[in-house]
């Protein structure tokens, strides 16, 4: 089974649609995040959770 770590964004309401998606993007590129869960408060801000797999290195055994 996989394992993940997670990291949470808040966006305000403030910004815009396109500058949110360009935040995304950013973190999707640059940390290898993916989207795992967005929330739409109704006061228009949102709360973006991100996750990445954890990669675990084996040791080698001689």
């Amino acid at each position: 089974m996989p394992e993940y770590e997670f990291v949470d964004v808040y966006v305000p309401r403030g910004v815009s649609r396109k500058d949110a998606t360009r935040l995304l993007t950013d973190h999707a590129e640059y940390g290898h995040w993916e989207l795992d869960r967005l929330r739409l408060d109704p006061d228009g801000s949102r709360r973006v959770r991100l996750r990445r797999r954890i990669i675990r290195q084996l040791r080698a055994t001689w």
